[in-house]
């Protein structure tokens, strides 16, 4: 997965500020925590952690395992930072990036990332096409059968990979949608050979989609869906130069903070 930067020290003026400290601390890492880890890692006293975590558990923004021992990241911490996301992107540089890939391409794109077992659209721009698929930046997608889902978990490792499916509803959308893990295995092995990936009507019926990978990022796609009437698999793959220069414009922006382009690259 991406790597992140070194959180800052837990310390701070005021008990808000010890408690943001720690949330930045365990959200930076991409596994369960334990108290007793934690206590290691910050050197702060056990009973002064267990104290900030069950405040955290309390309010949502953490979540407590069945074994009672570990914690991770709360549904309200997660929709917190999908807000930003979506706040930050709608009206800024990447949603310029997706006007013009939308001029070029002439059918829907979107810019996706990974929440939980599901796929989330950060934003999107539609296709002036009156036949098309609506969808809104916020919207949710299974990860196994979306081509932005399947783009992200073929850069995980197979444990972690095979994890997530564990808990994921692996549901038959289509007579397409592959459900079985060895199926899906062989996929992603396709999936990093080749560079990109392909819902070829294995989410909704008549509905293809294909998504590359913003670079340097393992977490974030771009990709374009259209009605298999007008992008059928082989067009799709004609897509992939406008979907990949689209995709380094995005990570410019991000490394540049996220200031509007003069222009997108053709």
């Amino acid at each position: 997965m991406e790597l992140l930067r070194e959180p800052e020290p837990i310390n701070g003026d005021t008990p808000t500020i010890r408690l943001f400290s720690l949330l930045e601390l365990i959200a930076a890492k991409d596994q369960l925590v334990s108290l007793q880890g934690l206590v290691e890692e910050t050197g702060l006293p056990k009973p002064t952690l267990h104290r900030m975590l069950q405040q955290l558990e309390g309010a949502g923004l953490l979540v407590r395992q069945a074994d009672g021992r570990h914690y991770g990241t709360g549904h309200r911490l997660r929709q917190l930072a999908e807000n930003l996301l979506l706040n930050a992107t709608h009206h800024g540089a990447r949603h310029a990036v997706l006007r013009h890939l939308v001029d070029e391409l002439g059918e829907s794109c979107n810019v996706t990332t990974l929440s939980g077992n599901e796929i989330v659209y950060l934003d999107r721009v539609e296709t002036p096409e009156p036949l098309r698929f609506y969808l809104r930046p916020g919207s949710r997608v299974p990860i196994h059968c979306s081509a932005s889902g399947k783009m992200i978990l073929a850069q995980m490792k197979p444990a972690q990979r095979r994890k997530l499916l564990a808990h994921a509803p692996l549901k038959q959308y289509t007579n397409k949608t592959l459900t079985d893990l060895d199926a899906l295995e062989a996929e992603f092995t396709r999936i990093r050979r080749d560079g990109f990936a392909l819902d070829d009507e294995e989410f909704l019926p008549g509905l293809v989609c294909v998504a590359v990978l913003v670079p340097g990022r393992a977490n974030l796609c771009v990709a374009v869906q259209a009605p298999v009437m007008r992008l059928t698999p082989d067009k799709a793959l004609q897509t992939l130069p406008a979907l990949q220069r689209a995709a380094e414009a995005i990570s410019r922006v991000d490394a540049e903070g996220g200031s509007e382009p003069e222009s997108v690259p053709s």
